[in-house]
């Protein structure tokens, strides 16, 4: 693995080090009984949560399917008006969502569904190609075949594939986490080219597409989505290449990308067209550095890396994880509003504790939200329909303010006026951590 230091620390994406037995991802079946609905945006109220109707169109080979508007999604977003609070907005993701039998794909999607929260897995592709067809994996600067994370059981691809299902049909959103991710050499991803990052998509795209075909499998149902549609962010392996491949994003039509490392807590901006939605630094209590919004990062920190340290450190590791989350929220939500982004990976990384952990964070702002308080769990698909409505004179009021900086005079006064003025106050300092 990757080692990560403090500051500017990068987040390794889903199991960097397969071969060490770390791409996990969990047990997944259909959910009985009615949906929760999904986060909220806009006016933070669903609108609709019928299922897709079941008769579906098929796309290609039948692999995937159109079945009308995703269910459980938020009322249409609208701008925000003058004097307005803006709301909290968290997003919770995944990277890799694949699927080996530990249970935590369905733990965290039940958990979702219990709290009527979406969330966004960035799917690596490759979790959808059996390993008997790996040669149709044609990896840039690898060999024909080469992958950095293990390719799936037939079993666990089929399981991928009802956790993937489930997972739309409950209104989270399907990214992706491209494929091999390669992380370290002459192969890694952060030396690809635009060219060479299309082609990653192209066929991150058709193992999603054209599972069907390369599996041969006739008994699982469609995937209830048109990936070509639904695919408009992801997240590069280790946060590694967005120069090169935020070009390829635009031409493609997506609306943000996920992959910067160590951004801050202040409202996003657009970068080479792209939605910039970074990882954040967020306090690490205890310590006298920041620590990235990511599971991986507080496990490099703790255990230099180790997946298995001594288990009389547990406690006191997965309190200050969850802490840290929670300490990142607060920042937020008390004082510049800044969405509040968080990556993880389905792994039983040091007995678990870093997936307890994020529950903990989790079900700490779901209470917020159940108090009352305009928290909105949200993909970041989700995030971006709202963030595209708003005003752009807004936006510009939003980002004048610092981390932890609360708006001078309150809301009310703060975003009174439509237009900034260069001159304008932008807040007094505050620690919410």
């Amino acid at each position: 693995m990757r080692a990560i230091t403090r500051r500017g620390a990068l987040g390794l994406g889903a199991g960097a080090a397969a071969a060490a037995g770390l791409v996990g991802c969990g047990s997944l079946t259909n959910s009985d009984g009615p949906s929760t609905p999904g986060g909220s945006s806009g006016s933070g109220k669903p609108s609709g949560s019928a299922s897709p109707k079941a008769t579906a169109r098929p796309i290609g080979d039948g692999s995937t399917s159109f079945t009308g508007k995703q269910p459980h999604q938020p009322a249409k977003p609208v701008p925000l008006q003058p004097g307005e609070e803006p709301p909290q907005f968290v997003v919770f993701s995944w990277d890799g969502a694949g699927e080996v039998g530990n249970g935590l794909f369905t733990r965290f999607l039940d958990l979702a569904k219990e709290h009527g929260a979406s969330m966004t897995f960035f799917l690596s592709g490759l979790y959808l190609l059996p390993e008997s067809k790996k040669r149709l994996y044609d990896p840039p600067n690898n060999p024909r075949g080469a992958s950095d994370i293990g390719y799936l059981t037939d079993e666990h691809v089929r399981m991928t594939l009802d956790g993937v299902r489930r997972a739309w049909l409950e209104g989270h959103e399907i990214g992706t986490h491209f494929n091999g991710h390669f992380c370290s050499g002459n192969g890694t991803v952060g030396n690809w080219t635009p060219q060479q990052w299309r082609s990653e998509i192209d066929q991150a795209k058709s193992f999603v597409k054209e599972w069907r075909t390369n599996t041969g499998w006739s008994d699982q149902p469609a995937l209830p989505f048109d990936y070509d549609k639904e695919l408009v962010g992801g997240r590069t392996p280790c946060l590694l290449g967005q120069d090169n491949l935020l070009p390829t994003a635009r031409a493609l039509g997506w609306r943000y990308d996920a992959s910067s490392p160590g951004g801050r807590q202040v409202w996003p901006q657009k970068k080479d067209g792209i939605w910039d939605l970074p990882l954040q630094q967020i306090p690490f209590p205890g310590r006298g550095f920041e620590v990235l919004s990511m599971d991986y990062n507080m496990l490099a920190n703790q255990s230099i890396n180790s997946t298995k340290a001594p288990s009389h450190n547990y406690p006191g590791w997965r309190q200050q994880s969850s802490q840290a989350y929670i300490q990142g929220f607060k920042r937020a939500f008390e004082t510049n509003r800044a969405p509040f982004f968080v990556g993880n990976h389905f792994e039983q990384w040091n007995g678990g504790i870093y997936m307890d952990a994020v529950e903990e964070a989790f079900k700490h702002i779901a209470r917020e939200k159940e108090k009352g308080a305009d928290v909105r769990l949200v993909s970041f698909r989700q995030f971006t329909d709202w963030i595209d409505v708003q005003k752009p004179e807004v936006l510009e009021k939003l980002r004048t303010l610092d981390v932890g900086q609360q708006p001078a005079g309150g809301w009310k006064t703060f975003l009174a006026a439509s237009t900034p003025s260069a001159s304008t106050s932008t807040g007094t300092a505050a620690n919410a951590a």
